[in-house]
């Protein structure tokens, strides 16, 4: 596999429509939901007081601490090749990326193309993208038990909608559990691919993927099944403490992610059942991971309103769903716009990338 990539244009996914695309409809649904619920009286009770703005910057400190956890692992990754700020520029470009396309899809493409223009050769680059998707779904894999015995299953889903899902319908809790099946089967399965038989999983799929019915998809599974063997040799003689390392910054990433909403929550109600809103942020993730919007916009608001309204002050659910989506999404989109210019300028100079 060639050393470096292929695609040296700038991603056109950065275009700026496609950054206005998501805050029109995050907008859009958030003006919608706090006119339906819109309460004068509520709002002119808010304590806007020296806790909340307190908690409200502690919300800017939880998402700080997320971005150095993800800094430190592609650091830790990466075998410090990359700088400290090479490193905020590759995350905060990642955030952008997966902040404009739809969550289902994320910003794993751009990911590996920003990688190689900073001289991380695409097999490692390509490694790199695979484990960090790993190291995420693994996490999630670890905490839902553990949610699910020191929550209580009974706290975790607080409404009940139905979703059609290939043509079945699912409640929320079917949901939950079809999407987290499918979360440990695939992440199971790439694990075994990776570190026990990576050219016996490419060769299984180039068999399944010559079948009539799907052969038509057999050049992109051999690419996938390529990209296997390629971590595989990437990650060979990593030690115990190199994977303890990335999984603890792992765990500090989305823990602090997830605390951005009990900061929120602290920012106007002063007692709460914290673990009882971190968890349901557990069932929340499903449902936003499963989003056709880019960056879930929308369906965040939605989803924050149905299963932390209970945690809110009366009729300002949406309202709060608001702040949270402008102190943990909206910022992305316009640190990326600031440093992908920048970014672009400096590869340029450097002579990865065609002008």
């Amino acid at each position: 596999m060639s050393e470096t990539s292929p695609n040296t244009e700038a991603p056109k996914q950065f275009r700026i429509r496609n950054v206005i695309i998501p805050i029109v409809l995050g907008l859009a649904v958030t003006v919608f939901m706090v006119y339906r619920e819109f309460d004068s009286t509520a709002y002119n009770a808010i304590d806007w007081s020296l806790r909340a703005f307190f908690w409200l910057f502690m919300c800017l400190v939880m998402m700080a601490i997320r971005d150095i956890g993800y800094m430190i692992r592609i650091r830790i990754l990466t075998d410090k090749k990359l700088s400290w700020r090479k490193a905020f520029d590759v995350i905060m470009l990642w955030e952008f990326a997966s902040a404009l396309s739809p969550s289902v899809v994320g910003g794993s493409g751009v990911a590996m193309f920003i990688l190689n223009q900073e001289k991380i050769p695409l097999g490692k680059s390509t490694a790199i993208v695979l484990v960090t998707a790993l190291l995420d779904e693994l996490f999630y894999i670890i905490m839902v038990p553990i949610c699910i015995v020191l929550a209580g299953w009974s706290n975790l889903f607080p409404i009940e909608l139905e979703k059609n899902l290939f043509g079945v319908a699912l409640g929320i809790k079917g949901l939950f559990f079809a999407g987290y099946g499918f979360i440990f089967l695939l992440t199971s399965i790439i694990m075994v691919s990776v570190f026990f038989n990576p050219r016996g999983f490419r060769n299984f799929l180039i068999r399944i993927f010559s079948l009539p019915i799907i052969r038509r998809f057999r050049r992109r599974a051999a690419a996938v099944g390529e990209e296997v063997v390629v971590t595989s040799e990437e990650l060979k003689g990593k030690n115990l403490q190199y994977w303890l390392k990335c999984f603890g910054a792992t765990f500090l990433s989305w823990t602090a992610r997830f605390l951005v909403i009990n900061c929120l929550i602290l920012a106007f109600i002063a007692s709460a059942d914290h673990f009882i809103i971190y968890a349901r942020q557990m069932v929340m993730w499903v449902i936003m991971l499963i989003s056709p919007t880019p960056g879930s916009s929308g369906i965040a608001e939605i989803v924050f309103e149905g299963f932390l309204k209970e945690y809110t002050l009366p009729n300002l659910a949406a309202f709060q769903a608001f702040l949270w989506r402008l102190l943990s999404y909206y910022p992305y989109l316009f640190i990326g716009i600031i440093v992908f210019p920048r970014w672009l300028r400096r590869v340029r100079q450097k002579g990865n990338i065609e002008a």
